[in-house]
């Protein structure tokens, strides 16, 4: 390690815990309606994401924009607090600075093996209680998801689509992390932007551009985590080719991108939060992400 001690992991920690709450909780409603507009019986086909939107509030509830958020607030809330940690860590340890540099990019993705072992299983859950609703309506809520799914094909269930999973992550992590930090380092340099909305800015267009670079894996992804699994449908597991085959022979390249207008939207407003939570906590905890405890200049913004 270079700059960071025990102490800056600990504020990057609590850094992350607060991006993680705050971002799952805005943005919870527009990812429903992504994974409707996906899903093969998510009725988003014709359907933009106002008109997907206000069938699910019309059909099932208000309330059913939220219908799952249990396991995505708890994983998402300890996948950000490891992302950012993680983040921090091998960016000093591989020398990043701010600005357009390609060992962010690294830096970010470091993680994603450990980071796919909790993201796969929220995103089964997630996406199996968003669909439930306009199926067979077998859950009543995310731990009786769980515990059905385990009861029926064993904890390894929880791992469907683990691979393409662990792909896409590392695909958004590496990108995100990579872009936040130069159009950070630009806004924060220029201008024509002023300081207190150069970070949710930068965040939110690092979120945009991250998801729409690995969208087409998270549509196959959805599709793979989606299917019913009553019974013994487990055994008929589609793979990720497959799914992916299926996606261009019935809707074509674009059906790779089938809901990416929900997610972008998404991702620019969670992200945009989520940054802002982030620095927002280190300003309170030591004056800024950039002053470190012991070494005031090691990541400073003229590096």
């Amino acid at each position: 390690m270079k700059s960071l001690n025990e102490l800056d992991l600990i504020e990057e920690s609590v850094g992350g815990l607060s991006a993680g709450i705050v971002g799952t909780v805005i943005g919870y409603p527009l990812d429903l309606v992504k994974t409707r507009m996906q899903t093969a019986g998510g009725g988003g086909s014709s359907l933009g994401i106002l008109g997907v939107a206000n069938q699910v509030i019309r059909k099932e509830g208000f309330f059913a924009l939220y219908k799952g958020i249990g396991p995505p607030l708890i994983s998402l809330s300890i996948l950000n607090t490891m992302s950012f940690t993680s983040y921090s860590y091998f960016r000093d340890w591989f020398d990043g600075t701010n600005g357009w540099n390609i060992r962010n990019g690294v830096a970010g993705l470091m993680g994603t093996p450990v980071f796919a072992m909790i993201s796969t299983v929220e995103n089964l859950v997630k996406t199996q209680m968003q669909v439930d609703n306009v199926s067979a309506k077998r859950f009543q809520s995310s731990w009786h998801c769980v515990s059905t799914l385990v009861r029926e094909h064993g904890v390894l269930v929880l791992y469907t689509g683990h691979g393409i999973n662990t792909i896409r992550e590392a695909a958004f992590c590496g990108s995100y992390f990579f872009v936040y930090e130069g159009i950070r380092n630009i806004l924060l340099q220029g201008p024509a932007v002023p300081s207190a909305l150069a970070i949710p800015m930068a965040g939110g267009m690092a979120g945009a551009f991250a998801w729409t670079f690995s969208f087409p894996l998270d549509c196959v992804r959805a599709g793979v985590q989606s299917r019913s699994l009553a019974g013994g449908n487990h055994a008929k597991s589609l793979s990720a080719f497959t799914v992916f085959m299926n996606l261009i022979r019935e809707k074509g390249i674009a059906g790779l991108y089938h809901g990416v207008g929900p997610s972008v939207a998404r991702a620019f407003l969670v992200s945009g939060t989520r940054f802002s939570a982030y620095e927002g906590a280190l300003w309170l905890l030591r004056g800024g992400r950039d002053n470190h405890h012991g070494s005031s200049s090691a990541h400073s913004l003229e590096k």
